[in-house]
């Protein structure tokens, strides 16, 4: 099971590769719709408030809701570097 450092890791890598493809304001403000999630302006998850792996997949929703498979396949390798996080896919 992935401790609470892993997942703020993976939310934070996740975060900064959608900055590169949305831009830093689309990206940011997806991101801050996940309530459990405290954000810093450069993208880096600070806090995890409640559940992590309810967040994560939360965060995964809201930028597939936003640009479908595209975001799915650029997050394949991100979710396989860490195999101890498991999200529904």
């Amino acid at each position: 099971m992935a401790n609470g450092e892993e997942y703020k890791n993976i939310m934070s890598e996740m975060i900064k590769k959608q900055i590169v493809i949305l831009g830093p304001d689309i990206a940011i403000m997806k991101a801050k719709n996940v309530t459990e999630l405290a954000i810093n302006p450069d993208g880096e998850v600070t806090e995890i408030n409640g559940e992590p792996q309810v967040a994560l997949q939360r965060l995964i929703d809201e930028y597939v809701a936003l640009s479908g498979l595209i975001v799915k396949k650029t997050m394949e390798p991100l979710l396989a570097k860490y195999p101890s996080v498991k999200v529904d896919q």
